[in-house]
């Protein structure tokens, strides 16, 4: 109870640091836009640095869709993307991408007599649900999966997002893994043409859906599951063992990511090995352009994100996301030198 009070005030707070931070507070402002993914801990670190440094956060959580498009649109001074952009794209775009957090993706439902961890599903009955091929939670397929657990004869309604979001990428990429008829007739992508179900904006939007309507099942960042109170399931992993959402799973999960051989950072951690990994589990990313118009502004961001990679670490497990490992950092940090220039070509991180 007490991590959900904690969670609650967050978003709240999160919410209010663009608005009601005061001007003489705040001399200088830096904006971004993306990722609802990883917002509460964006939240909760403007917050920090604000109160530290006076500089101010503006940022938008309007999906990674949202995000790639404003960056590439130089409207934002950064962009923010669950959705890791290819090598050639960054190249196309004279864009760099870094990872900032990481966490889990989570399906979850609202089955009267269901509470968190009761149900067990595995990746190819959940990718059937979100097909509309299964459509009742008393299907044989889910009864064999879930022994004991008395499910209601009641139609399941799937509630996905309705913006382009990076949450929907990692979600259905590892249906990809999973599923092969999902692989061949919707794919993984930001924004996938839904075979079935409702539409939500953010997370936020599928959260509030989910907790509405009964016999429901979503998708949702697991700080919404939590802030929200809503029903997580247990997901059968690569390894063929059943797990539940935790940071402690989240982080198994990333454990072996070869970020070293990551070209731009690249990486997708879905289905991974292990016998207690999460098998939804993403990075969030930054999106910049590696040669700044702003020298001074670009160096703002560089110093806001060096210091949540610093000081944010504590906040970000207190809300069940996984900070990035030391190594990867002075890795990022080393990129930030080498790749990112003023318009003169002088490095503007040193």
């Amino acid at each position: 109870m007490q991590k959900m009070r904690i969670i609650s005030t967050l978003f709240l707070t999160a919410a209010a640091v663009a608005v009601f931070s005061g001007p003489c507070q705040a001399e200088t402002t830096i904006t971004g836009a993306g990722a609802t993914f990883p917002y509460p801990a964006y939240g909760k670190w403007a917050y920090d640095y604000n109160q530290e440094t006076g500089v101010r956060l503006n940022y938008q959580s309007i999906g990674s869709g949202g995000g790639i498009k404003q960056i590439k649109a130089k409207t934002v001074d950064f962009g923010a993307s669950d959705a890791p952009l290819e090598p050639k794209e960054l190249n196309e775009a004279g864009l760099m991408q870094f990872p900032m957090i990481m966490g889990g993706v989570v399906p979850v439902v609202h089955i009267k007599g269901i509470a968190s961890g009761q149900m067990k599903l595995s990746g190819d009955i959940l990718a059937d649900i979100f097909m509309g091929k299964i459509s009742k939670w008393n299907d044989p397929k889910i009864v064999a999966e879930n022994s004991g657990l008395s499910l209601p004869a009641e139609d399941i309604t799937v509630v996905h997002r309705a913006d382009g979001s990076g949450t929907t990428w990692i979600f259905t990429n590892y249906l990809t893994k999973l599923s092969k008829e999902w692989s061949e007739k919707v794919g993984s992508k930001t924004s996938v043409e839904w075979p079935v179900g409702l539409g939500g904006k953010g997370n936020e939007g599928v959260a509030a859906f989910v907790d509405k309507v009964d016999g429901a099942i979503g998708y949702v960042e697991y700080a919404y599951a939590l802030q929200n109170k809503m029903t997580s399931v247990m997901l059968k992993n690569h390894d063929g063992k059943y797990v539940a959402p935790t940071a402690e799973n989240f982080q198994a999960a990333a454990s072996g990511a070869d970020w070293a051989h990551a070209e731009g950072y690249y990486m997708v951690l879905t289905d991974q090995p292990g016998a207690n990994s999460w098998p939804i589990t993403g990075a969030s990313f930054i999106l910049l352009y590696k040669t700044q118009d702003n020298a001074t502004q670009a160096k703002e961001v560089l110093k806001f994100f060096a210091w949540s990679y610093q000081h944010g670490g504590k906040a970000a497990l207190a809300l069940d996301y996984v900070p990035m490992p030391a190594e990867v950092v002075k890795m990022v940090e080393m990129t930030w030198q080498k790749d990112l220039k003023d318009k003169e070509g002088k490095a503007i991180w040193q």
